[in-house]
This record gives structure tokens, sequence and C-alpha cells, in this order.
């Protein structure tokens, strides 16, 4: 019942910039927290950067200072701009939000399909 589509990858150089989006749809009554997971062949799972409804954020360790995490509440959508990427930056980007329905009382974790983003040297 709910959907998120990410956009914006792409193939970039060393130094480049791109900017995802993460669209949500569906009968969807509010969105908590939205964040960025990134995924390279053979590695975990990791958390790029998250956002709460209000507007606070979180970042990796390796990404502070280079991307940038928003929101539009009213479109339901996450975005996150990448600047100065690096070739260890190249990985699958897969949105994330916690999700309430119409006529559900809990939040539930969706995923998007992931965008393909990569850096060369």
């Amino acid at each position: 019942q709910v959907q998120l589509v990410e956009s914006g990858g792409g193939l970039v150089q060393a130094g480049g910039s791109l900017r995802l989006s993460c669209a949500a749809s569906g009968s969807i009554f509010s969105i908590n927290t939205m964040g960025w997971y990134r995924q390279a062949p053979g590695k975990q799972r990791e958390l790029v950067a998250g956002i709460t409804s209000g507007g606070s954020t979180n970042y990796a360790d390796s990404v502070k200072g280079r991307f940038t995490i928003s929101r539009d509440n009213a479109k339901n959508t996450v975005y996150l701009q990448m600047n100065t990427l690096k070739p260890e930056d190249t990985a699958i980007y897969y949105c994330n939000a916690d999700v309430r329905l119409y006529y559900t009382s809990g939040y539930y974790s969706h995923w998007g399909q992931g965008t393909q983003v990569t850096v060369s040297s």
C-alpha cells in the first residue's frame, strides 16, 4: 500500500555531485523518520543519513560535511544532496521511511527499490 520510489542516481566523476530524491505514495496518514541507506557489492547495508519529521538529522561519519539530507513533508519526499563524491561512495542507495497509513495505529518501515550511484576515479 506504500511505495517509495528513488531517483537521481547515475555515474559521476570523483568530486562531482548528485541529488537523490525519494517520493512516498499511498494512503499515508503520517511519516515519521525518513532516511537513506547504501549497500556496496559484498558489503553490509549502512545508514547514510536520517531525518525526523521535525527536521533533526543524523549522518554517517564518512559523509559528514559532504552530504545533506532534507525533506518536503507536503510532498512526502526526502532528498539527499551528495557533494564532493568519492569512489568509496559507490553503492546502491535505498530510501527508507516509517509510515503510518490511514486506519492504522502504528508506524511501519518501508523500503524503496534502490538507485545506483557510481563514482569514477
